[in-house]
């Protein structure tokens, strides 16, 4: 299904145009491709185009709107947008932009009503209430993750689809940047990196959206970097070498905590700053899967971790029943459902005192349980963890950016 509809401007001068094409990629959303010049009276009837088409998908169909064919794009344009989308802040039409400095003005002066993607595929990952969508693929569909990541269930559906659409933003950027061939060259380069350097591919997709952009082609990414050794932990056994494998450490220091603190569970969420500096569950233990879905990626209270996160501080919840920021609440039933009465959430927190993740423990019981000894363990392995992810970060996902950008 598609149509093709003129929509044309005049200026004193010559006779511009746009082209606006309709097509359906699925059942539930439509994408309007625009081409050609967008000038001041173009953009009032792209307006009027909009409105229409809002008003026609309804609550069953989302608009994309694709822009990667327009030559120009008029400040008028940009404004006609914001003004027929800024109701739409809960549900945002999504736009595909593909050149830099389009995107940067969108990022410059947001509209609440757009979300801006860099490729079809992104968009497409944005949308998880329609579908599930692969970030990259060829004709035969291959993989879109590594093998590490293929084993790693801690996600939500929707973060999921979140994290595919992180995925594809570092596709666009190194496409563009780098001048490859097409989005299979970037997906691959990036895969190849994350195998290289065992950084799992949304961890290096998340690097390569929020790092400052090289200096350029012959130099270094991020130059004199001398090698640091991993933090020496206070608590947390694991032996030198093991800081270097993300998800081992991570599986280590959530059974350590439980054993620790004599919990029935335990999760330990770490933020990610492409996805919105957004708590993500990145290992757990006796939690079942309708629990972690709600606790997947957490952006506020009243979530446990996002108190403790939020107040800078250990937070005790005595009982999860009767808990009056918990009790009327998904989060709060989720863990019910789940056996935990009582829950205990410490934040670990940089030296620059930034809360960069959260342990969080489960009780079966209600009420406080932990000893004194036990709560200063806690905040060992909290330090060590903060300790570790801030020397990870800067070594070996710093080392595995500066691979991709030699190997470009």
């Amino acid at each position: 299904m598609s149509q093709e509809q003129a929509v044309p401007s005049r200026t004193g001068r010559r006779e511009l145009n746009a082209t606006l094409t309709v097509r359906r990629v699925m059942d539930g959303a439509d994408v309007l491709c625009l081409s050609g010049i967008l000038d001041t009276e173009g953009a009032a009837a792209l307006g009027h185009e909009l409105t229409a088409h809002l008003r026609a998908a309804g609550s069953n169909r989302r608009v994309i709107l694709d822009l990667t064919g327009l030559r120009l794009l008029s400040a008028a344009g940009i404004h006609v947008l914001d003004a027929h989308t800024r109701h739409l802040s809960e549900h945002p039409v999504l736009v595909i932009v593909s050149t830099p400095h389009v995107r940067e003005i969108f990022t410059v002066a947001p509209a609440p009503g757009l979300h801006v993607c860099p490729t079809l595929d992104a968009a497409l990952a944005a949308l998880p209430e329609i579908a599930p969508h692969r970030t990259v693929g060829t004709a035969d569909g291959p993989e879109d993750q590594t093998d590490d990541d293929q084993a790693d269930d801690d996600l939500g559906p929707r973060t999921k689809a979140r994290t595919s659409a992180v995925i594809g933003m570092a596709q666009g950027i190194v496409l563009e940047r780098y001048a490859l061939p097409g989005l299979q060259a970037a997906f691959d380069l990036l895969r190849e990196t994350s195998r290289r350097h065992d950084v799992p591919l949304r961890v290096l997709a998340s690097a390569v959206v929020t790092a400052p952009r090289p200096a350029g082609r012959s130099s270094g990414w991020f130059p004199s970097r001398p090698p640091t050794p991993p933090p020496s932990p206070e608590l947390l056994d694991v032996p030198e070498q093991g800081a270097y494998d993300r998800r081992q450490l991570l599986r280590t220091l959530v059974h350590q905590v439980v054993a620790v603190a004599d919990a029935d569970g335990a999760e330990v969420h770490l933020t990610d700053q492409a996805l919105g500096n957004s708590l993500v569950l990145e290992s757990h233990s006796g939690l079942d899967a309708a629990y972690r879905d709600h606790v997947a990626q957490v952006g506020a209270p009243p979530a446990v971790c996002a108190r403790a996160r939020l107040l800078g501080r250990p937070v005790l919840v005595a009982d999860v029943t009767t808990d009056p920021d918990l009790v009327a609440t998904e989060v709060g039933r989720a863990a019910s459902a789940a056996g935990s009465r009582a829950l205990y959430a410490v934040p670990a927190l940089a030296e620059d005192g930034a809360c960069v993740g959260v342990i969080t423990v489960h009780h079966a019981r209600p009420g406080p349980w932990l000893t004194h000894v036990q709560l200063t363990a806690l905040r060992n392995l909290a330090n060590d963890l903060a300790r570790w992810n801030s020397w990870y970060r800067r070594t070996v996902v710093l080392d595995a950016l500066e691979h991709l950008h030699a190997q470009s």
